[in-house]
């Protein structure tokens, strides 16, 4: 039997991330004579730094009940691995959520998010996923929702929130709640982001990976907190024995520079609120130019992406032979594009990620000039960069062709 061709693969992300903070270069230089290696899960200094940085988001912390690592992927791949049985999540969800608990030979179980955000499944398609699989012979123990949602951009209310969360508890479900982008709101005063360890403190463990908000891109850490509970004690345990067993904790360097980044020196705030206004300013002009085109979509309210349906604009792409996400991602390219198949949603759906990274310049001097810039969408490159979106989804993607 010959194997099937491999799906074709987008074109790579745009650089991702505003440029590295001199005061943050510093502290890694300063650290890079370090030999000894970074216990597994971090250091009493990096997790005693990371208990303050949830405690100024309203979450109580201590050492003992904190783990760092290189990213949020590795913490989540720990985290099933300790938990057990399978993995619940929204539909769509982030693109790095199932694959961690496919390589652990998992099931993943979506459910649908509600029409109102993404982030969050409806509570009712959430024990409808859990009843499904457990009639199947399957064992759900995890659910993984995001407070502020990649791919949709947007976040769920806090009623809501709840609701899922009660639901979740009462089939006896650990919740996973990525918070990686809850400090990218593009208008914090509009927009309340609660926690559900806020709500159910003995059962969520907060992840959060710092390289969105807090460290470049390309400096891979990630926390994980767990409750201060037995049970919460007990998963910790077995996550750090998953760490161990990873043999990948952070650089010694790279801890050094992270712990002094949690610690969130005026240099550091003031980029992030920075980076979260430019963010919901780009989004905001990708969200009126795709539905002035005619699709739909949420409103974004954090972070660097939204998802945008393009089902009303399917007879013009198909005109042009884009028939499917694949050829979406070849039609809007230039707009780092991912389709909705990426994300666990239909494959068969016009659904597309648009990312507000493309619309930033490449080098790190335009991009600073940008950050800095009045009103980011007069921009030159930017007004040509969404007037070019325009255009596109006004002719059904040129000349792309394929599903």
């Amino acid at each position: 039997m010959q194997p099937s061709a491999p799906e074709p693969q987008p074109d790579p992300d745009p650089p991702m991330g505003l440029p590295v903070l001199p005061e943050l270069a510093a502290h890694l230089a300063a650290a890079a004579g370090r030999t000894a290696p970074e216990p597994p899960g971090g250091a009493l200094a990096l997790r005693t730094a990371a208990c303050g940085y949830f405690e100024r988001r309203g979450l109580w912390s201590t050492p003992g009940r904190v783990l760092a690592g290189p990213g949020a992927p590795a913490l989540l791949l720990a985290l099933l691995a300790a938990a057990g049985g399978d993995l619940v999540v929204p539909r769509p969800c982030a693109a790095w959520y199932a694959p961690q608990a496919r390589l652990l030979g998992r099931a993943v179980h979506p459910a649908p998010v509600p029409v109102e955000s993404g982030g969050v499944p409806d509570p009712f398609t959430l024990l409808e996923a859990v009843h499904r699989a457990r009639d199947a012979g399957g064992d759900p123990r995890v659910l993984l929702l995001s407070v502020a949602d990649d791919p949709t951009g947007t976040c769920p209310p806090p009623e809501q929130l709840h609701e899922v969360c009660e639901a979740a508890t009462g089939e006896g479900l650990w919740i996973v709640s990525d918070e990686t982008r809850r400090d990218l709101l593009h208008d914090p005063h509009d927009t309340v982001v609660l926690s559900p360890a806020e709500m159910l403190p003995g059962s969520v463990v907060v992840l959060a990976d710092l390289r969105v908000t807090l460290v470049p891109a390309s400096w891979p850490a990630g926390l994980a907190r767990f409750p201060d509970t037995g049970p919460g004690e007990a998963l910790c345990a077995a996550v750090l024995a998953a760490l161990s067993g990873l043999s990948s904790p952070l650089p010694g360097p790279l801890a050094a520079a992270v712990g002094h980044a949690l610690t969130e020196p005026a240099t550091v705030r003031e980029r992030t609120a920075a980076a979260a206004l430019l963010h919901g300013r780009l989004a905001a002009g990708l969200h009126r130019t795709v539905t002035e085109a005619g699709a739909v979509c949420r409103p974004p309210h954090a972070g660097n992406h939204l998802y945008a349906d393009l089902e009303p604009l399917r007879p013009a792409f198909a005109a042009r032979g884009v028939t499917g996400p694949v050829a979406l991602e070849q039609a809007l390219a230039p707009w780092a594009a991912r389709g909705g198949h990426r994300f666990g949603d239909d494959p068969k759906a016009l659904r597309v990620r648009l990312s507000t990274e493309a619309l930033l310049a490449p080098e790190a001097d335009r991009r600073r000039r940008l950050l800095a810039a009045p009103d980011p969408l007069e921009v030159p490159s930017v007004a040509e960069s969404l007037a070019e979106l325009a255009a596109v989804l006004r002719s059904g993607g040129g000349s792309a062709a394929g599903g």
